[in-house]
Parts: structure tokens; sequence; C-alpha cells
């Protein structure tokens, strides 16, 4: 029984750690806290729910997610953050900035769903199962993590394997002095979004199959434990946002198992607490000057 609920909240703990880094890959980047990371999420999992219920195949419909919402976290920017970037104030600013448009973001579903629950349809992905080891695993299951390390070994690539990969980590070390050597901050900064996006948009559409539910309000749940992860692995971190993640789906799937459901929440963000006490800076955290996306 154990077991399985570890295999359970790894499953979840994936999708949690594909939702984290886009979250952490724009804090390396650009320094900025991007609270409409959740509402970007929530509508990446609407724009891959219409598109499976319009008779679309999955991996359509996760495509369509994936790029309708990098194309909405560059519209974030470009009204939201880019004329702050440059401002004596901008760290709290764009804070500012990106609670207003996760606001705007909400409200635009909460109208368009009517405040109604969505589930995909049931034969988005077949479902069946079977047994590895003694453990029961669905098709979604098995999908979500082939998907999952299939989108972290492509940007784990594109990172340290491209010319691409190498500006933004320019960018991420210092804008000015990557501006000298030739490259374009704008340029990175759109990239970054938009793979931000595309990573919040398809995490959507896994957790809206996972737990069968989407609603307008999806967003902020995610958020913050997005937020817990980030901080718990280090600002920065793309191998600290990993494995908190995973950490935290186990930690998750075994208190909804063995403890009062209306202890896991508060259990969740007292381990925030502990972490930050014994380890202010994440578990692969540096001194806050050095935290870049690039970090290992």
């Amino acid at each position: 029984m154990i077991a399985q609920q570890i295999l359970n909240g790894i499953i979840s703990g994936a999708v949690y750690a594909l939702f984290s880094l886009g979250f952490t890959l724009i804090f390396g980047v650009n320094k900025i806290l991007n609270l409409a990371h959740g509402g970007i999420f929530m509508a990446g999992a609407f724009i891959g729910f219409y598109a499976a219920a319009s008779g679309l195949p999955f991996w359509a419909a996760c495509l369509l997610a994936m790029v309708g919402a990098g194309i909405l976290a560059n519209l974030v920017d470009l009204f939201a953050f880019r004329r702050l970037r440059t401002s004596k104030h901008g760290e709290f600013g764009t804070m500012i900035a990106s609670i207003g448009a996760n606001m705007v973001l909400i409200s635009i579903a909460q109208q368009l769903s009517n405040t109604q629950d969505f589930r995909f349809p049931f034969d988005t992905i077949p479902i069946s199962f079977f047994r590895v080891a003694g453990l029961r695993l669905s098709t979604l299951q098995v999908a979500i993590v082939i998907l999952v390390g299939v989108l972290l070994i492509l940007l784990v690539l594109y990172l340290y394997k491209t010319s691409f990969g190498r500006q933004v980590r320019a960018v991420a070390g210092n804008d000015r002095a990557s501006m000298l050597l030739g490259v374009n901050p704008d340029k990175v900064y759109f990239q970054t979004f938009f793979i931000s996006g595309a990573l919040a948009g398809i995490a959507g559409v896994l957790i809206g199959l996972l737990f069968n539910s989407i609603n307008f309000l999806m967003g902020d749940t995610y958020l913050l434990r997005g937020f817990v992860i980030v901080i718990l692995g280090g600002l920065g971190s793309i191998p600290g946002a990993v494995i908190a993640g995973l950490c935290l789906g186990v930690f998750q799937s075994l208190a909804t198992s063995y403890l009062p459901s209306d202890l896991t929440e508060v259990i969740i963000y007292s381990l925030l607490f502990v972490g930050l006490v014994f380890r202010p800076n994440g578990l692969f955290g540096m001194d806050t000057s050095a935290i870049g996306a690039v970090r290992r």
C-alpha cells in the first residue's frame, strides 16, 4: 500500500515539477516572481480541455495548450512586465503587476466557464490498468511520466546544448554584460516566457486529466504549491525544482492516505517554514546574487 502511494506521489510530483520549472525559469532569467503563472497554468488547462472536447486527439490538445499558454505568457510579459524591468522599483512593481494579471485571467475564465467545473472527455486517453512489480499503473500515469521526462530532457538540451541556451545563461548571469557580447536580452525574455507558459500549459492539461477536474480557481492552489517547490528546491535551480516537486508529490500522497485530510495542506506549508529555517536558500540554493536558471 505504501509503495503504491509513493508511486502515485511520484506521478503527481512529476507534474508539479513541470509546473514549477516554468516558475523557476522566469525567476532565474528575469528575476521576476511571476504570480500570474497560476493563471497561465489554468488557461492552458482550459485550452486543452476545449481542444479535446472538440474532438482533437490528445497530442493535438497538448500542443495547442502549450502554444496558447506560451503566447499568453508573452502577452503578460508585454503588458505587465516589460516597462517595469528598468524601473528602480522593478521587483516590487512586477510582483504587483503579476498579481493584477493573474486576477484578470481568473476573471476572464470565471466569465467564460460560468464558474463550472469541467472534465476531459472520457476517451481523451484510453484508460487501462496493468501491474508492474505488484504496483498498479494506468495508461494515463505512463503517458504523464513519458511526457514529463521528454519535456525535461528537451529543456535541459535547450539550455545547455544550443546557442539560444547559451544566450539564456548569459542573460541569467548578467543581462548588461550579455549585451556587450551581442546578446539581445529582449529575445531571451521572449523565449523564456514562452517556454515557461508552455510548461505551465501542458502541466494544466496533465493535472486536469490526473485529478479529473478543471475550474477557474485551479491555478491558485498549484501556484502556492509551485512556490513551495521553488523555495525548497532553491530559487532558479532546475534540479531543485524537479527534486522538490517529486518530494512534495510523494509527501502529499502519503499524507492524504494516512493523515486527516484537513491536515495535509497545513503540513505541506509547514515544510516550507522548516525548510527555510534549516536551508534558507533551498536544497540546491546558493547566495541569491548567483541565482540563475543555468545553475545545476
